[in-house]
């Protein structure tokens, strides 16, 4: 029994699922990031865009009037404070941690880890650029089983050392 009569027509299902699968693979690229900020602050603002440039991130920011509630709810460390707080498939982003160390975390997803911080809000990291006006600073990781050193960043270029 011949299920397609006409030998000029080719079978939907193989093209349905390319469109499908060229979907699924272009939504994965992009990490979905919410954003908790004062929302007088405009540092958090400019982080976003760092996080949005090449189309990796999507940010949605999210006005919020307590931010001290947010990082106590998501585990932030005092010491480690910031002022904007995200979270990306699960992961507490707390502050001005640049995008390649998120999507390092991301790629591997190592245990005992939840969340990357940069404390405070050290001049050249993103969203405190500032001419060339760098601070060194560090992305510290933090979780159940305590922290450790994620990245430095030099003071002299901004690049990690």
């Amino acid at each position: 029994m011949r299920l397609n009569s006409n030998p000029t027509r080719r079978p939907i299902l193989p093209v349905i699922g390319t469109i499908l699968l060229a979907a699924c693979t272009t939504a994965a690229q992009a990490a979905e990031i919410t954003m908790y900020r004062d929302p007088n602050c405009g540092c958090c603002l400019a982080w976003a865009h760092h996080m949005e440039q090449g189309d990796k991130h999507d940010v949605t920011s999210v006005d919020h009037p307590d931010m001290g509630a947010v990082k106590a709810e998501n585990g932030v460390p005092n010491d480690l404070q910031s002022c904007h707080t995200a979270i990306v498939e699960g992961y507490t982003i707390e502050g001005h941690v640049p995008a390649a160390d998120i999507e390092r975390l991301l790629a591997e997803r190592p245990e005992g880890i939840s969340g990357l911080a940069v404390a405070g809000m050290p001049m050249g990291s993103p969203g405190m650029e500032h001419g060339d006006h760098r601070q060194a600073y560090q992305v510290i990781a933090f979780g159940p089983e305590g922290r450790s050193v994620w990245a430095n960043y030099s003071a002299n270029d901004g690049s990690p050392s």
